[in-house]
């Protein structure tokens, strides 16, 4: 685990990120995927989405990380909220959005940005509320702090703000 942890903080740490995240509820359950190298325990589990890349709009990155990380095709629906995720040395601005699925099939996608041996997606399923509110808070995304329900999530509006700190981590 800890070349995963080595490899995420080359490509992503100490810089903002701006990435795209989809609420996809399928059965009333959300679709969550599990990365290693992210948190204390090298388990973190939110739901899929990634980086924008230079050029690409919100939506298509967002269905292009539905794709790779999950295998479902999706059209992305009503921005949510806006949440700034800061756990040293990662740092980025999430714009969340709603999904609808229009195909494919739930499966264990990959993270091309993510060398072959160094894979950090190593679990993609549904998960119920209950599921997600058992695992210790720091290994689900903050969000969930904020929500009791699925519905909960599609109530929240507007920027999450969160009391945590920051350490900077010199580069080098």
């Amino acid at each position: 685990m800890e070349k995963a942890r080595e490899e995420v903080r080359k490509l992503y740490g100490n810089r903002l990120r701006v990435r795209v995240c989809g609420i996809c509820v399928i059965d009333n359950r959300l679709v969550m995927v599990r990365h290693k190298g992210i948190g204390p325990t090298d388990t973190f589990w939110c739901p899929p989405g990634g980086g924008i890349q230079f050029g690409e709009n919100a939506h298509d990155a967002l269905r292009r990380e539905f794709v790779e990380e999950t295998g479902l095709v999706i059209e992305p629906r009503e921005m949510l909220f806006v949440n700034e995720f800061m756990q040293s040395p990662l740092h980025a601005m999430e714009l969340f959005f709603s999904t609808q699925v229009l195909g494919g099939e739930v499966l264990l996608g990959i993270d091309p940005e993510m060398t072959d041996g160094n894979q950090i997606i190593y679990e993609v399923r549904l998960m119920t509320m209950e599921e997600i509110k058992s695992f210790p808070e720091h290994e689900v995304h903050q969000l969930f702090r904020y929500c009791s329900t699925i519905e909960d999530i599609y109530g929240l509006k507007g920027y999450l703000q969160h009391d945590n700190k920051m350490e900077i981590v010199p580069q080098g």
